[in-house]
């Protein structure tokens, strides 16, 4: 079994090609505007989870991974010919709400630092 060094510049590696074909690759126009979060690739080399996530958020969350599962086959011989493996792990895709609550604790942190001014100013009178 590979060493969790080894499965760590897999997964790198798989992230920044696929990365590079959702830009310059693929035309499927529900896979404009997505990123990939985060890749995940098991000890047996058996299967590589892939996070991605979109611009617009959670709206488009099913049909993002249903145009990935559409190309899924396109994406694997792709990639298995740029990323040197004896066998390539089958894909997994799954929608990444990370990015989305990220900007919801922004947002509760950005309304929390203004109360705080409000209640300074008035204080200050």
């Amino acid at each position: 079994m590979p060493s969790k060094v080894r499965l760590q510049r897999i997964a790198d590696r798989i992230r920044q090609e696929f990365s590079e074909m959702l830009i310059y690759e693929i035309s499927d126009p529900r896979l404009h505007q997505i990123f990939v979060t985060d890749v995940n690739v098991d000890r047996e080399l058996a299967y590589a989870n892939i996070y991605v996530s979109a611009v617009e958020g959670v709206s488009r969350s099913k049909e993002v991974l249903a145009g990935l599962e559409s190309a899924s086959g396109f994406i694997r011989r792709t990639l298995a010919r740029r990323v040197d493996l004896r066998v390539f792990p089958r894909l997994r895709f799954y929608w990444d709400p990370t990015p989305e609550r990220a900007d919801h604790i922004e947002e509760v942190l950005a309304s929390i630092r203004q109360e705080d001014d409000k209640d300074t100013e008035n204080s200050q009178k």
